[in-house]
């Protein structure tokens, strides 16, 4: 038994799934492939404890799966994945971005238009070649929803669904194209939330989610044919 004080031995936890789950999101561990937890705690210097514990947890954020008679696979990127996923986004962070309109205090605000500044900044968004966000709280979207000072949904967007939504957005949808485009709307969004605009922040929140599934769908879609 760990004679580490719990604080240290939740800190060793937390970091161990959050290693995992970066892996996980950003493709180092594929789409599809089967968990093998021998292979895991070499990898990652770990016992079964906290690693069993930590694949529990990415079990409830929806990165991996238990399939009957085959054991534990991290989660498949696919269409239909893709298009449940989004429904529930689209609907979930339209109203986010409304509450945080209405509720987003002024100094939050304006630290969501520096983040959007320090987006810029980076030479690959004003290029239009890329637009990687690290997680939490340096991403537009989780600041977004942290705003809306809903508890539930905050739970919902930011805990259950976050991971598997990023999976998607940071292997199929943070290059190409669409970067100049997705950054506009960024844009558009904030100044409807600084202008205190719900029903617009609402609307063009949707559309934004509407057109980065759209965006995914392609690159799925090429990826089958």
């Amino acid at each position: 038994m760990s004679t580490l004080p719990l604080e240290k031995r939740q800190t060793s936890a937390d970091r161990l799934l959050h290693e995992i789950q970066r892996a996980i999101v950003e493709g180092d561990i594929l789409p599809g492939s089967k968990i093998s937890e021998p292979e895991l705690a070499r990898r990652f210097a770990v016992s079964r404890a906290p690693l069993r514990e930590a694949l529990a947890r990415l079990e409830r954020c929806h990165l991996i799966e238990r399939i009957p008679n085959a054991g534990a696979r991290v989660v498949t990127l696919s269409l239909e994945g893709l298009v449940s996923l989004y429904q529930i986004r689209e609907e979930l962070e339209g109203l986010a971005c409304r509450l945080a309109a209405e509720h987003m205090p002024e100094d939050e605000i304006n630290e969501l238009q520096g983040l959007l500044d320090q987006h810029l900044s980076t030479q690959r968004v004003r290029e239009g070649e890329s637009y990687y966000q690290e997680a939490g709280d340096v991403d537009f979207h989780y600041r977004i929803i942290l705003g809306s000072k809903n508890p539930y949904l905050i739970n919902m967007l930011c805990d259950e669904l976050y991971y598997l939504v990023r999976m998607y957005r940071v292997q199929l949808g943070m290059n190409g194209p669409r970067v100049s485009r997705a950054f506009d709307e960024h844009k558009a969004i904030m100044q409807a939330i600084a202008n205190r605009d719900g029903e617009l922040a609402d609307l063009l929140m949707r559309r934004h989610i509407g057109a980065s599934r759209k965006n995914i769908e392609i690159k799925l879609q090429q990826m089958r044919g």
